[in-house]
């Protein structure tokens, strides 16, 4: 029997309430057998009848079709200006070349606060005339308001609420693509193009949260069902949920906010300073000038205290976020904590990541986690555990 995924997720489940709120493909996931859960403020599916495992393989062999409507989609146009005027207006938010988006590209990217925090983590796609930004579900109100508060005076920002956005994620999904849009094939990972299926205008980029080659597609709300089901029509195909999408990302390393990175949390310390593009370094053309500069080009010039890592539990027992790392097995010294576990099916053990004292993030290191008043060795892994498949 496919094991049933425990949500280890609270920062992002409903914590009141309020009634949960539907994505446009609600329906579809009831049609298709799904198991609902709350996340994030919406009802939203965490494993269909295949189950999590089978999911999560299926989608490393084949092809996965992702629900990622809940998060939100920003429009971001110069009123006046340029869109160049807007890519600067931008950067005073982020710590990343946004000036330096070609047309056609998107980048990864983090909202920092004055202390040097992550407020979120997002992406830029620069289009024709605007900007498209993607940002989490849980944050996309306060990510909305944040831009409005700081850029609404002088460049137009829309919430795009009339929009659905689906993941197709693997090694097929290429193929599977191409039978809708056959100049699909031209893309490289992190290519973003303007493209009609079957007469409906969808934004589609070379991108995704999987570790594996894929997709993400955004589409008019009214039309979203429609190509879902086109698309999983196709042999390759099968409906993914938040269960396998959960063991997919943390097998390749990737974050969860709320989970991995929040506002306690310097992008330096959290292995990220990959995103922070040169000319925004210390020494950089446009270094500086984004909230909490200071602290995280401090971090990047002279270390941190604490350093992202990826941990190999010893066994077959998943170690859940939250858990307690210690130096030894006398639980003694406190000198981690685990964000974010699971079982790892493509690697055939468990997998999780965290945060250990820096001294100790060199791989091959040994730390030991609290479980059930017992202390489990863990090995301090390089990320990710899984060699991704992006197509450059």
């Amino acid at each position: 029997m496919a094991p049933t995924w425990r949500p280890d997720l609270d920062d992002h489940t409903a914590l009141n309430d309020a009634p949960l709120k539907q994505t446009p493909l609600h329906a579809l996931h009831l049609s298709l057998g799904a198991r609902m859960v709350p996340f994030a403020g919406y009802d939203m599916p965490v494993q269909y009848p295949a189950g999590v495992l089978k999911e999560h393989l299926h989608t490393r062999d084949a092809a996965g079709l992702f629900d990622v409507s809940h998060m939100g989609q920003v429009e971001l146009r110069a009123a006046s200006g340029t869109l160049e005027d807007a890519a600067l207006a931008l950067e005073s938010l982020v710590p990343v070349d946004v000036l330096g988006i070609a047309e056609g590209r998107q980048r990864y990217a983090l909202f920092t606060d004055e202390t040097g925090g992550i407020l979120d983590d997002l992406m830029i796609a620069r289009l024709p005339g605007r900007f498209l930004i993607v940002v989490n579900a849980a944050c996309k109100h306060a990510d909305f308001a944040h831009l409005k508060a700081h850029l609404g005076d002088r460049f137009e920002l829309t919430l795009l609420k009339d929009r659905a956005l689906l993941a197709l994620q693997g090694p097929r999904a290429e193929g599977v693509l191409a039978e809708l849009w056959a100049d699909v094939a031209a893309m490289r990972f992190m290519d973003v193009a303007e493209a009609l299926i079957h007469d409906v205008p969808c934004i589609i980029s070379r991108s995704g949260y999987t570790g594996e080659d894929g997709f993400e597609i955004s589409i008019p709300a009214d039309k979203a069902e429609d190509i879902a089901r086109r698309l999983l029509d196709h042999p390759d195909v099968l409906p993914i949920g938040l269960g396998a999408r959960d063991s997919l990302r943390l097998e390749a390393g990737l974050c969860l906010y709320g989970n991995d990175i929040d506002t306690t949390t310097c992008p330096i310390e959290a292995a990220l300073e990959w995103a922070i593009q040169k000319s925004r370094r210390t020494g950089g053309a446009r270094s500086g000038g984004f909230p909490g500069a200071g602290a995280i080009l401090d971090a990047q010039t002279n270390g941190t205290a604490i350093r992202r890592v990826g941990l190999k539990p010893d066994g077959k027992a998943p170690v859940r976020g939250g858990a307690t790392l210690y130096s030894d097995a006398t639980g003694t010294t406190e000198v981690g904590k685990v964000t974010s576990g699971s079982f790892g099916p493509s690697v055939g053990h468990p997998v999780a990541m965290g945060y250990v004292d820096t001294p100790l993030a060199t791989p091959g290191t040994t730390v030991f986690a609290e479980l059930r008043g017992k202390y489990l060795p863990m090995t301090v892994s390089a990320l990710p555990f899984i060699t991704p498949t992006y197509k450059r």
